[in-house]
């Protein structure tokens, strides 16, 4: 008696455990950077004002919205209340701040990131770089696991 209900019930049933854990990590260092940031927003805007991409007040006005976009994303992972939205916001944050980065160095600029307060201006160039990728990869891999439950859930 393995029909295809039985299947879909099998699908639909995987544990999800290692998709939940991963869910929890992303929000606490989003909320744990968000708050940092929204502490001190001057020196967050004088952060974004040393990458040379925006002018000072698109820099100051930044500073006081990212810091809560992070925020209410991580928020809602945990909750998972407008989950595909954080994720894709995230998704979206990380890269350009990648991008931002990478150029940044390219054009000899010596800047500090500012994510995680006093405690990563001391980082690398590198350092902050591989940070930044591992939290793109964890975050296309939720992405990736939420698509995979809505396909098996969908059958």
């Amino acid at each position: 008696m393995s029909g295809p209900s039985t299947l879909n019930v099998q699908l639909s049933t995987r544990p999800q455990f290692p998709s939940r854990i991963v869910d929890v990590i992303v929000a606490g260092i989003f909320i744990y950077s968000g708050a940092i940031k929204a502490l001190d927003p001057v020196q967050f805007a004088s952060d974004i004002d040393n990458y040379k991409i925006v002018p000072w007040p698109v820099s100051v006005v930044l500073a006081f919205y990212l810091p809560w976009l992070e925020i209410f994303c991580g928020i809602a992972l945990i909750m998972r209340r407008l989950y595909l939205g954080g994720l894709s916001i995230l998704a979206a944050l990380i890269s350009v701040f990648i991008i931002a980065t990478v150029a940044a160095k390219v054009r000899g600029l010596d800047i500090t990131c500012g994510c995680f307060g006093h405690a990563s201006k001391n980082w690398s160039f590198s350092t902050h770089l591989g940070l930044d990728l591992v939290l793109l990869g964890l975050v296309i891999f939720l992405l990736r696991a939420r698509g995979q439950n809505s396909a098996a859930s969908e059958r």
